[in-house]
């Protein structure tokens, strides 16, 4: 008998449950509340551990055609401009960890997921249908959408991100937390900047309660830049992204390294500039918001109802795995969910043993994100400790062989 999984959610993380459901065999009825598929935002960072998932999918021709692959990584003080520490990539990343560090647009790595779904016969893609509520009887789970829709499955899949709806029913533990950090985010073609000013790396500037971190996109052809202040919003976070004035991103780092500054101008001025096809990306503020690291399985998981990316585990970006950490979700949710055609495994069985293997490290990776928040934003002596530290050490602190590796085969 084929069973049938319900994901709400079209973003990332709801994109990547429903292709890796489908793939074990799944039909797959996917729920967007929007009227259209897109993404927004500016550029993700995809570790080896995320690149292996893509590449496992059959994904690494699509990838290689839209996404960048930086050399290396680099750290530099935001105050001094000095250069602390590097961690070489590309092919040293492929050596270590079988696979290239990425970076992508959002928007491409979602149109690259959505065209996997599209060309698959068991998943259906329905716009335009925010789901109310669910209910889990033991035996189906059925939603209801705002327009009295009911549909039934065997499992529910909440990938509706960080104001999950379906985290809400199943959990009812309150509203994520403000975090105080404000992003602003820019995406703009490098040949619209002056030719010092372009980059086929990876550098993060850290400083007193701020860092930028600038990488190229689209092969290379783009950069994308943000950069995190400390400060708050009085406007209505679920609205999440909201048009910025670069004035106060600009008094933010009045204080910084030279470089740093002459790059954020140089992204404000190419941001109010048309280029040749209209795409530029001036600078987007979101203000940041989290919940605590999970604290059981049962955050991630509960009877035939499952929580995915963002809905069940939102973090901090200061170890860029937000997006890294849905697509291993995913992954995981379709080993899971392939064991199905055993009669001897229940679907909630299954979905427990999901959660039993995704929680702690999802736990991990929210800790590990809080920690180098402090870290970066440091001033004092903790930023003296700091720098001096990834003088000596940088490579050995930088490298990530507990992230980026393969993970450990679980009972």
């Amino acid at each position: 008998m084929m069973r049938q999984a319900l994901v709400v959610g079209g973003g990332i993380g709801g994109l990547a449950a429903a292709l890796s459901a489908s793939r074990a065999g799944w039909d797959v009825r996917l729920y967007e509340r929007a009227p259209a598929f897109s993404e927004v935002g500016a550029g993700v960072q995809l570790g080896p551990n995320v690149v292996r998932v893509l590449h496992g999918w059959g994904l690494e021709a699509e990838l290689a055609r839209v996404a960048a692959f930086p050399d290396r990584l680099q750290v530099r003080d935001a105050l001094s401009g000095q250069a602390l520490g590097v961690l070489p990539l590309g092919a040293r990343a492929v050596q270590v960890y079988g696979a290239p560090y990425a970076t992508i647009a959002r928007a491409d790595l979602h149109g690259l997921l959505l065209g996997a779904l599209q060309a698959r016969s068991n998943l259906w893609l329905n716009l335009s249908s925010a789901v109310a509520r669910f209910t889990d009887s033991g035996s189906v789970v059925t939603i209801k959408t705002t327009e009295g829709l009911e549909v039934e499955g065997d499992a529910l899949i909440g990938a509706d991100g960080l104001w999950s709806r379906v985290r809400e029913q199943l959990l009812n533990d309150g509203l994520p937390r403000v975090t105080g950090h404000l992003a602003y985010r820019a995406m703009l073609p490098q040949a619209s900047l002056p030719e010092r000013l372009r980059s086929q790396q990876v550098t993060a500037w850290l400083g007193p309660r701020l860092h930028v971190v600038q990488y190229p996109v689209r092969g290379g052809d783009w950069l994308n830049v943000v950069a995190i202040v400390h400060g708050q919003v009085e406007r209505d976070l679920q609205s999440w992204d909201h048009a910025a004035h670069a004035a106060g991103l600009q008094a933010a780092l009045a204080h910084t390294a030279a470089p740093l500054r002459e790059l954020i101008d140089a992204v404000t001025a190419c941001g109010d500039a048309p280029v040749d096809d209209g795409a530029a990306v001036g600078w987007r503020l979101w203000p940041l918001c989290d919940r605590p690291p999970m604290r059981g399985a049962y955050q991630q998981a509960q009877g035939r109802v499952a929580l995915l990316g963002d809905a069940a585990h939102p973090m901090r970006p200061y170890l860029a795995q937000g997006a890294g950490m849905a697509i291993e979700d995913a992954a995981e949710l379709g080993r899971a969910l392939g064991l199905a055609q055993d009669p001897a495994f229940e679907v909630p069985a299954l979905l427990q043993r999901y959660a039993l293997r995704r929680w702690q490290r999802n736990a991990r990776v929210q800790a590990r994100s809080l920690r180098n928040g402090q870290i970066f934003h440091a001033d004092g002596a903790l930023r003296l400790a700091r720098n001096a530290s990834l003088l000596v050490l940088g490579e050995k602190l930088l490298d990530l062989p507990w992230l980026y590796g393969d993970q450990p085969a679980l009972a």
